[in-house]
Order: C-alpha cells, then sequence, then structure tokens
C-alpha cells in the first residue's frame, strides 16, 4: 500500500524533527551582572563596557543597586566608567578596569563600586574556554 503523504512528506518530517532536536541542544550563554553604588555619593552615567557591547545608567543613587543581564561576543576585560561627585561642582571622570570574561562564559558577576574611585568584582563564572 502506498503512503497518501508521499516519500516528499516523509522528507520535511525529517528535516522538521532535526530542526527541533537542533534548537533544544542550543544554549544561550548569559551572565547576570549587579552593579552596587557603594561610593557614598550617588554617580552619574554608568557605564560598564565588556567585549563587543555595554550597558549602564543616566545616574544610581548612593546605595543603590543595578541589574543587568549580559551574553558576551568575543573575549576581553570588562571596564567600568562614571562620573562622580565629592559635593562640590567639580566632577571627576572615574575608570576602572576589571577581569578578562570570555565569550561562552555564564553566571553572575557583582561590581561594588566603592570610594576614591576603586571598587570589588566577584565573579562567579564558569571558566573560559
Amino acid at each position: 500500500m502506498k503512503s497518501p503523504f508521499g516519500k516528499r512528506s516523509w522528507f520535511l518530517a525529517a528535516v522538521a524533527q532535526s530542526a527541533l532536536i537542533a534548537m533544544a541542544g542550543c544554549h544561550s550563554y548569559h551572565i547576570e551582572t549587579t552593579v552596587e553604588n557603594r561610593t557614598g555619593a550617588p554617580i552619574q552615567l554608568l557605564e560598564v563596557d565588556y567585549p563587543s557591547a555595554s550597558f549602564g545608567a543616566d545616574s544610581l543613587a548612593a546605595n543603590a543597586v543595578f541589574h543587568y543581564r549580559i551574553q558576551l561576543r568575543g573575549s576581553g576585560p570588562l571596564k567600568v566608567l562614571y562620573t562622580a561627585s565629592d559635593g562640590s561642582p567639580v566632577q571627576r571622570q572615574i575608570q576602572i578596569d576589571g577581569p578578562v570574561v570570555a565569550e561562552r562564559q555564564e553566571g553572575s558577576l557583582q561590581i561594588v563600586l566603592l570610594p576614591a574611585g576603586k571598587a570589588d568584582f566577584h565573579p562567579e563564572l564558569t571558566p573560559a574556554p
């Protein structure tokens, strides 16, 4: 007895099944990032640069926390930039180099901004491939 669907339908079903299996095997690597402002004062123009992209906020109040989820493309150092004010009209541009991160890493990264233009980085990431 001949199938009413023919060879073409079997081929399309096989292609569709292969595509579903391939999509199920895909994994998206993300890093949950948290920036904490422990400088003792509000900061302006927060920017976190990482390989191939960046994120930030216009301002971050003292003791505030900012969450962002990143996906790495490539490898390289992380960098934090922001504008600090010590209460006077003079503002300082702060730039802090962070750890080197690599594509396919995942986990979490806590960045704690400290007084005097310093920062602590607490990465909990899978090893770089």
